[in-house]
């Protein structure tokens, strides 16, 4: 069995980018989790699988894609969920939403993979920090982050499907949408 998960993965321009920031995070307050994956939007959160499935996962989420067409994602700014998580905002789109919750109907309908229906609202997003930057670390790495002016934009170019190696998360394959 490994942990998985499903995530729209972000270019690497704006990898880079946030990686300065993660390693800020790391630097002054031991905060790693973040660097253990790459810049990503994520659509179905971690899971275990038979690694047997890992072909099955990758045909399913490439007839899914192969029907879906790319919408352009925008980054503005920061934000966070309180006491721990600070991250960059993705400017919420019907298209987001829509992508998450019928790729989530289509695996679970399914009945091969060992996924739930999430019942947490989706809050789009991509972490700088998050669940090892203690509260009062959180209170003084947030302000540097809270008004400060980032945007970025980008086309996914598929959905990605991560798996953890013990340490960090690889990309262990993406899909195709549909070409513009």
């Amino acid at each position: 069995m490994n942990m998985y998960y499903l995530a729209l993965v972000a270019p690497d321009e704006i990898d880079r980018q946030l990686m300065i920031w993660k390693n800020r995070m790391k630097d002054i307050y031991q905060s790693v989790i973040a660097l253990r994956s790459p810049a990503h939007i994520t659509l179905i959160p971690p899971f275990w699988m038979d690694a047997g499935l890992e072909e099955e996962m990758k045909l399913a989420i490439d007839s899914f894609s192969k029907i879906q067409q790319a919408a352009e994602i925008k980054l503005d700014g920061f934000s966070c969920f309180k006491p721990s998580t600070i991250f960059v905002n993705v400017i919420q789109h019907d298209w987001l939403i829509n992508i998450k919750t019928d790729l989530e109907e289509v695996l679970i309908t399914q009945k091969l993979f060992p996924l739930k229906k999430d019942s947490r609202t989706f809050h789009p997003h991509i972490t700088i920090a998050s669940r090892d930057l203690h509260k009062k670390q959180f209170e003084e790495a947030f302000p540097y982050f809270e008004n400060k002016k980032y945007s970025a934009k980008w086309k996914p170019e598929g959905i990605s499907l991560l798996r953890h190696n013990k340490k960090n998360w690889d990309v262990i394959y993406t899909s195709q949408f549909i070409s513009n």
